[in-house]
This record gives structure tokens, sequence and C-alpha cells, in this order.
């Protein structure tokens, strides 16, 4: 900065954004605001950047990663909230803004809204789907329940279970159900009892309180947990008109921890009783089936005939067919017989060998004549052969260079000379005779 008495104070860039980011921090300090968030960003940093605006203003709004992880919802583009901050300036972009300290969407509590973006957000990924819920078994003979060990939840839990089936193995996994680290331990319990108790059922459960008192059954890392599980769990939590994400993601919902006992195990007595009418209905079942089993077979007695008349008869019939299946065997024979004499007679007179002997001698017939034919036609080709042998011994122009005649040729094109126009003086030609060639210089050239 510079100044002289007769000249305006110069600031810098930073000089002046410190300025007034000293007087808006000094005027301002914290405020709250009011307004609509967008284009909303939620980098890897933690860190969320955003704009809050109405309608005729908008504001730029960071809230740091230490803030963030306090908030029980995610904001979202066109979310109307509240926020509460500290008015700064951004001195790179020179730009003011507001660094939040708390954020609460308008109409709605955060807690509520942050139930719904869960259970929202699970119902899509199929956490809730109904077709993924596991049966309970019937009459579990160990049970792992999940919960406070000094609230009233557990005791009503058991007073149910011993009063109804005193003789199940009850397995208590101490867990806080309250407060911020709940959630872990609910989860750590739940991937425990799965490695290493094998129950037949895991129950969560504690009593009733408001949304932030059971908010420890609406994180996401439980609902996870509970579809990872080997092992059916029923979710037990609150009141019956209180719901969390655990009820939706659990394979059974109880609306109580004492309705999570009942549904767990029938009265003994309800099953002596089962069991005895079950007997009374199977014996008198057994008798009315014994006495019409016992009628049917008086039934079949009048109406069986004495065994030894009818194998009497049988052996008076299998002789009778013996007989008639030994006389049918004897004129069978008897045919078979004349006819292969016939056959015998019939192949004598036209025996094989007999007409071997013909087809040698006309086979020898044939190739006489072959052979005189095959003589006949080498002869005539032989002639043949010779005739058109001094015919093109004739023609050949070797026969005629030998009679004293001989060829030009044009050189170097080696063409065939048929006149005297074909060439000029100075060129080369080559003369083939009836023996030996010649290479000669045309002199001078006449025609």
């Amino acid at each position: 900065m510079s100044e002289t008495p007769n000249s305006p104070r110069i600031y810098t860039v930073s000089q002046l954004t410190e300025a007034i980011q000293g007087l808006l921090e000094e005027q301002f300090g914290f405020v709250w605001v009011e307004g609509e968030i967008s284009n909303f960003r939620a980098p890897v940093s933690g860190h969320y950047y955003m704009v809050i605006k109405d309608d005729t203003a908008q504001m730029r709004a960071v809230m740091f990663r230490l803030q963030a992880r306090y908030l029980r919802f995610l904001p979202e583009d066109g979310m109307k909230v509240i926020a509460q901050g500290k008015i700064s300036i951004y001195a790179p972009r020179g730009e003011y803004q507001i660094v939040l300290d708390y954020l609460e969407p308008v109409g709605v509590g955060a807690l509520a809204l942050a139930f719904e973006q869960v259970k929202q957000k699970l119902a899509q990924e199929g956490l809730f789907d109904p077709a993924i819920k596991r049966p309970l078994p019937f009459l579990p003979k160990k049970v792992a329940v999940i919960t406070s060990p000094t609230g009233a939840a557990v005791h009503d839990f058991l007073k149910i279970i011993r009063r109804r089936f005193a003789n199940i193995e009850i397995l208590i996994v101490p867990v806080r159900v309250q407060g911020d680290q709940a959630c872990e331990e609910i989860v750590a319990a739940l991937d425990l009892v799965n490695c290493e108790l094998t129950p037949d059922v895991v129950v969560l459960t504690r009593g009733g309180g408001s949304l932030e008192d059971l908010w420890a059954f609406n994180q996401e890392e439980l609902a996870r947990a509970i579809r990872r599980s080997r092992i059916p769990v029923v979710s037990a939590v609150g009141h019956e008109i209180d719901l969390t994400i655990s009820d939706l993601a659990a394979d059974v919902r109880a609306p109580t921890p004492s309705a999570a006992a009942e549904l767990l195990v029938a009265e003994k007595e309800a099953l002596l009783q089962r069991l005895n009418q079950a007997q009374t209905r199977l014996i008198s079942a057994m008798g009315l089936f014994i006495r019409r089993r016992a009628n049917e077979l008086n039934r079949l007695k009048t109406r069986i005939q004495d065994p030894k008349r009818r194998i009497v008869n049988l052996w008076m019939r299998m002789d009778e067919l013996h007989g008639r299946l030994i006389r049918l065997m004897e004129q069978i024979i008897r045919e078979k017989r004349t006819e292969l004499l016939s056959e015998a007679r019939a192949l004598r007179l036209y025996s094989p060998v007999n007409r071997i002997r013909s087809r040698e001698q006309e086979l020898g017939f044939q190739v006489e004549r072959l052979v005189r034919a095959i003589q006949r036609k080498l002869r005539e080709t032989e002639m043949k052969r010779s005739l058109l042998q001094r015919r093109i011994t004739d023609l050949s122009p070797l026969s005629v260079l030998k009679r004293g005649y001989s060829i030009a040729l044009k050189l170097p094109e080696r063409e065939v000379l048929r006149g005297a126009s074909g060439v000029e003086a100075g060129d080369q030609v080559q003369v083939l005779l009836g023996e030996g060639e010649l290479k000669c210089r045309v002199e001078a050239v006449k025609g």
C-alpha cells in the first residue's frame, strides 16, 4: 500500500480482500440462512460444496468434513434447508461464501429425511425384497439375542420364552442400543454370532423410544449386516408403531420384544395338546383302516375257490395242450421234409457246377475273339503312325533346308524375312541353312 498526502489510498488485491473479510466477519459472525440447495458436490475429500439460493439471489456455501460427518442426511439439489455458518471470503476467487456448521431440512426433521433416504436407497438395491427373506425354524434349539443386557426388552423376551418353552438355550450378546457407537457394536455382534455362536435364530431387540433413540437400528451398515447373515434374523425394535431399517431388512419383523418371543416358540402345553389330538386322530384312523381291511378280507375269502380243484383242471388242460402240440409238430416236420426233398431234386437239376463249366467255355471263346481284335487294331494303328511320320518328315522346314533352301531372320527381332523390303542397308540378318547358320550384314537392297 502506498499513500501520499495528496493521493488516494491504493490497496493490493490481497489487502483489499483481507480488509473486506475482516469487515464481514466482524459485522455478521455466525448467521442463519434459509434457501434452496443447488450444484451440490461431495468429492472424495469428504467436504460438501453447494450453492444456497432463493428467487433473486444465491451464495456459495461449504461444509467441511469435520462438520459434515455429523449430518444424519445427505443434502440434495432442490432441498430447502436452514443453515448456520460464518460469512467468509475465498481469496483465490474473490468470492464471499458461508462456511456451514449446521444444516437442517425445512419442513421435515433431519433424522426423518435421513431415514427416508436410506430406506429408498436400500429398497432400490433389493435388500427389502420378500423373496430373499428366510423362514424361521420351528422350535429353534438355540437363540442369540443381541440387545442391551440391562434393558426392559431382554427381560420381557426371557420371561415369555421361559413361560412358553423353558428348555430353549438363550445366548445374550450384550451391546449398546443407543448412541454413536451402538451401530458398530450391533454389526460386530451380528458378525460374531455368525462366525462363532451359530444359533438357529438371531434376535435384534430393544425397547421403544424416539427416532433419535432408535437411530442405531436405522443405519445402512446394520441393514447390510442383516442381509449378510447366514442365520435368520428377527428384528423387534421399539413399539408396534415404530418402524426401523432393521425391521425392513430382517427376515421377520416383530412389533415388540415380547411378540418376537411368541413368534419363535409355541407354548409347551399347546404343543402337547396338539400332539395328543394328533395321536387320537391317528389311533382312530388306524382302527377304521384295520376294520375296513378286515371286511375286505372276509369278502375276498368267500370268492376264493378250492385251490386243489383249480390245480387239477390246470393239469388236465396242460396235458391236452401238450398232446396237441406234439401232433402239430409232427405234421410240420413231415411237411418240411417233403419240401426239403423237392428242393434237393431241383438243386441237383440246376447244379452250379454245370453252369460254371458252360460259362468257362463261353469265356474262353470271348477271350480269343478279344485278343484277335486287339492285335488287328494294333496293326492298323501302327500303319497310320508310319504314314503320318513320313508326312511330317516331308513337311518339316529342316527337310526343305537340306534340299538347298535357307531362312533369313532380321536381327535382333529374329523376324522371318519374306521380302527385301523388310530390311535396309546396314541391317544384320541371320541365315539358317540345312547345316549351320550365318550372321550377315546387308550391303544393298534390291527388289
